[in-house]
């Protein structure tokens, strides 16, 4: 009996220690997303063109709910037709009814006929994915 206490509890030490260990890699981890989130966000403000579309690009496709905001100034106010259209795409795959519902209308309002018609494209896509799939 005297044993089985002896196992019982080094078991339950164990468990307790490699539970601690992997809650503070998740902590780490999470950290590091965050951290790299918000610089994806500092980039999505900068004047280097390239390393703004990189940035919308990759929030759109890790999903950030922080970026549709930025996105969405971007996609109204923008001079750059592709960027606007970058930031239309990343906003239809973060998903967002509010970035959604911003590329819906500028597929209205946009001042460029290739902007609205690829808004479209993208808006459609997302609300209707079957739509757009492949039939194979």
């Amino acid at each position: 009996m005297k044993t089985y206490m002896i196992i019982l509890a080094m078991a339950i030490g164990l468990i307790l220690f490699t539970g601690e260990s992997f809650s503070s890699n998740m902590t780490k981890q999470d950290s590091a997303i965050k951290v790299g989130e918000t610089n994806l966000l500092i980039a999505l403000n900068s004047d280097n063109y390239g390393l703004k579309t990189s940035a919308a690009q990759i929030l759109g496709d890790i999903k950030s709910d922080k970026s549709v905001i930025p996105l969405m100034r971007i996609l109204h106010s923008s001079n750059d037709e592709n960027m606007r259209i970058l930031a239309a795409y990343s906003l239809c795959k973060i998903q967002n009814p509010m970035g959604l519902f911003a590329v819906k209308q500028a597929v209205r309002f946009d001042n460029s006929g290739r902007v609205r018609k690829i808004c479209n494209n993208l808006y459609m896509s997302s609300i209707r994915p079957e739509l757009f799939a492949s039939k194979e």
